[in-house]
Parts: structure tokens; C-alpha cells; sequence
């Protein structure tokens, strides 16, 4: 049984096995007190050592993690990571806010005509929506 509340979250995800890129292309599917899952071409064998990044923010954010299960759902695995560093969570959290951001931006543009700043983004994304944002 979870211990913790798991939150749905698209972010891409980027993971390698053994120093070997396994795949670029890939989307978190939910992020929790320590650890996440993602879907994933190949089986990834539980207690297997995997280092992910999450390409969407410069500096690319870096972390390690050992699969703890995996789990066959139609043509996918559906792979659950333990995080290694208690601190994962904290910072996978604001990179998730940034990715947010950064959407908020894009739609404004898009739906609007306005370009904004990443400050000004920050801002009004904050004032939106930050109070509904899961803070665990």
C-alpha cells in the first residue's frame, strides 16, 4: 500500500541503465515522496540501478534511483523508481513548477499575443495557480 499521495505530471524524463542511454523520449507519468514512475519501451528489472535527468530547464537537474517494480500495461512497462537522495523529491517538485512556467508562458503567447518574461511568467503563474500546486 502507497504511503504517500502520488501527483499526475507529464514531464519528460530522460534515463540511463549501466552508463547506457536507454531512452530520450519518455514522460513521467507521477511523482511522490520518494520516487516517481514512468513509462518505458523495455522491461526494467526491480532493484536495477538507474541514473534519470529531466531536460527541461538549464542546468539539466540529475538524479539516481533503483527500480522497484515494473509492470506491463499494453505495449509499455510502467516502471517505479525509489529515489536514492531524500532530497530527489524537493527538487524534482520545482523543476515540475518550472516546466509549468514555462507551458503558462507558451499558452499566453499562443492564445493571447503576449510575450512574456520568464519573470513575468513566474509571477503570474504563481499568483494563478501556485496555491492549487500539491505541496506533498
Amino acid at each position: 500500500m502507497r504511503q504517500y499521495i502520488r501527483h499526475p505530471t507529464d514531464m519528460p524524463i530522460e534515463y540511463d541503465i549501466e552508463d547506457v542511454t536507454v531512452n530520450k523520449d519518455q514522460r513521467l507519468n507521477d511523482i511522490g515522496k520518494g520516487g516517481l514512475s514512468f513509462h518505458a519501451e523495455n522491461q526494467i528489472d526491480p532493484g536495477t540501478r538507474i541514473k534519470m535527468r529531466f531536460p527541461i530547464h538549464e542546468p539539466v537537474f540529475e538524479t539516481e534511483g533503483i527500480v522497484v517494480w515494473c509492470f506491463k500495461n499494453k505495449d509499455k512497462y510502467q516502471i517505479g523508481v525509489q529515489f536514492s537522495n531524500i532530497n530527489t523529491e524537493y527538487h524534482i517538485r520545482m523543476i515540475e513548477q518550472i516546466y509549468f512556467i514555462e507551458q503558462y508562458k507558451n499558452e499566453v503567447l499562443k492564445n493571447e499575443g503576449r510575450e512574456l518574461s520568464n519573470k513575468e511568467a513566474a509571477a503570474e503563474w504563481i499568483s494563478k495557480y501556485a496555491k492549487d500546486f500539491p505541496r506533498e
